[in-house]
């Protein structure tokens, strides 16, 4: 029923069996994230395949020299059934910034360091360790 908590179910369960890379159905929302996964390089890269409805977003998952994922745990906060929104003020470094936020905001979807810059609230998507 939540596209992307199954999104990042399948990025969280594809790192614990190492897997080279996941698939998904494609949407703005998603490329938005694994965006911002390939900037704070955690992921290798991203790429789009497929036509028109059966589009997919493939995740290319990376690993360190003892084969461990740079992703520790994905978890989903705000859900369609309890949405979570915080003001700027509020988005305060989580894990003494060796985590982050992903926060959907009037400007797009960001980091919680970079809305916390812009000074811009908005919905909390997930949180990456």
């Amino acid at each position: 029923m939540d596209p992307i908590a199954d999104f990042l179910t399948r990025i969280r369960n594809g790192c614990r069996v190492k897997k080279n890379y996941v698939s998904a159905p494609v949407s703005k929302v998603k490329i938005a994230i694994a965006k911002i996964l390939k900037e704070k390089k955690l992921i290798n890269d991203f790429k789009i395949s497929g036509e028109g409805i059966k589009k997919r977003i493939v995740i290319y998952l990376r690993y360190n020299n003892r084969n461990e994922s740079f992703i520790e745990d994905l978890k989903r906060i705000s859900k369609p059934g309890r949405r979570v929104y915080v003001g700027y003020r509020e988005l305060k470094p989580i894990r003494n910034s060796f985590a982050f936020r992903i926060v959907s905001t009037s400007r797009g979807i960001m980091t919680d360091d970079e809305a916390r810059k812009r000074k811009l609230g908005g919905e909390i998507i997930c949180e990456v360790y």
